[in-house]
């Protein structure tokens, strides 16, 4: 059976999502207890996220879940196991993105789109060879790099201890906040029950995992992207099963009027982008709550809405670094290491998920429009304050039991069974932008 502690923390998500502690009871966990080798809860956390958004998805049925740790670990490194025609799409890393030393310290950069690569060049001032990045890098202090980036438009994050990241002004900012919030935020009559109409304007991987998670459970998500801000192919293909894909130029009239268009008809908005980046297109939350009664707005940002580094730019990846992660995964105490998933990532995208489906099932009940709030620097924060230990020797897994073939690909299923019948993918993803930015009829 799977560890107690995964059965502790799905409990206190539970609670924090609003659901009657009684539903717990319809879920079974089992596998062991770490699947995943690291000094952190990486197993507990992540089957926790999942198991909140199973019992999230199944409330008004009363379907009885299960979720096995064997089949968490393989979704949660869902972009690891993707094939095309029985060969990998390639590495979801651009070769930019790594840990650099610093002059003081070091530095983890991120290069996967390319306007980030290019600003990061910029203020280097050299070419993309890495022996070229790496001595410039290795002539600027850690966080004056850092800093210099971000207001050069690029990503990157010097590499912290935990007790240097606790005494940082955007540590004490995420330590206030709770976990995830989900709370109402405007009046609004019950909607009556439909298949839900999902507006997906997030990128990179949570924020398409959570919608991705959405679709799975049977919404209409319609994934809405600039058309000059195209994806990672590989990442795409990872976390579109099931939905459309449109793109829009919101900077244009035709764009935001399609965009009024389609918000007239949605039941949840979710927003992946740095707070505010949006608001300019009255997608603020509660904008979209005045507009639209009813909806329900997720926020899901890398640093959280609040502190000093509310509006910056991040990824897992660069999360994991600033906030100790990466020192405490380290192999020799020196230099940084990695997470084995991207379980920031993964399990704030199954969190997100939860959120919006116990909104809309509140929303059903008692009515009012819903803010469902979160960031990688919050799950971070519950990771790191589980404690470390010893990492855990592992079994080693085989992931075809929980890997499917979705026309070409070869796709991890989606975690968890409900009523006995395993989960998996309602459509293979479409091509990017292939489809009309409007919804489907009911």
């Amino acid at each position: 059976m799977a560890s107690g502690r995964a059965t502790e923390l799905l409990a206190d998500v539970w609670a924090l999502l609003g659901g009657d502690p009684a539903e717990l009871a319809r879920l079974e966990l089992s596998g062991p207890a770490d699947t995943l080798p690291s000094t952190l809860q990486v197993t507990a956390t992540a089957s926790a996220a999942v198991a909140a958004s199973l019992l999230a998805a199944s409330e008004t049925s009363g379907a009885d879940a299960a979720l096995d740790t064997r089949q968490v670990a393989v979704a949660i490194r869902s972009e690891h196991h993707l094939l095309r025609d029985g060969a990998s799409m390639g590495d979801p890393l651009d070769p930019l993105s790594a840990f650099y030393p610093t002059a003081d310290g070091w530095l983890r950069l991120h290069g996967n789109y390319p306007w980030h690569r290019d600003a990061a060049l910029r203020v280097l001032g050299c070419g993309p060879a890495h022996a070229e990045v790496a001595a410039a890098v290795l002539r600027w202090p850690d966080r004056g790099l850092e800093d210099a980036l971000h207001a050069a438009g690029g990503v990157a994050s010097a590499v912290r201890s935990e007790p240097q990241w606790r005494e940082s002004e955007q540590a004490q900012a995420a330590a206030e906040l709770p976990l995830l919030e989900v709370r109402q935020i405007g009046d609004a009559a019950p909607r009556a029950p439909r298949r839900p109409r999902v507006l997906d304007l997030t990128r990179v991987i949570a924020g398409p995992v959570a919608t991705r998670t959405l679709a799975v459970h049977g919404a209409d998500v319609l994934r809405i992207d600039a058309p000059d801000r195209p994806e990672s192919p590989l990442l795409f293909a990872d976390t579109a099963p099931g939905k459309r894909s449109a793109t829009l130029d919101l900077e244009t009239t035709t764009g935001r009027q399609a965009l009024d268009e389609l918000l007239a008809g949605v039941d949840a908005v979710a927003l992946g982008h740095r707070p505010g980046a949006l608001d300019r297109f009255g997608l603020s939350a509660p904008e979209l709550a005045r507009r639209h009664p009813g909806v329900v707005v997720l926020v899901l940002s890398a640093w959280g809405h609040t502190g000093p580094w509310a509006g910056r730019r991040g990824f897992d990846s660069l999360v994991q670094a600033a906030t100790g992660i990466s020192m405490a995964e380290s192999v020799d105490g020196r230099t940084p290491g990695v997470l084995p998933a991207q379980l920031l990532d993964h399990a704030s995208g199954c969190l997100a998920a939860a959120g919006v489906l116990r909104a809309v099932t509140e929303q059903r009940r008692i009515g009012g429009s819903w803010l469902v709030r979160l960031s990688l620097a919050q799950t971070a924060h519950w990771l790191v304050g589980l404690g470390r230990r010893p990492a855990p020797d592992v079994d080693a897994l085989d992931p075809a039991p929980y890997v499917e073939q979705l026309g070409r690909l070869s796709i991890a299923s989606p975690p968890g069974r409900l009523g006995g019948r395993p989960l998996h993918w309602p459509a293979p993803p479409p091509g990017f932008g292939a489809d009309s930015a409007a919804w489907t009829r009911p």
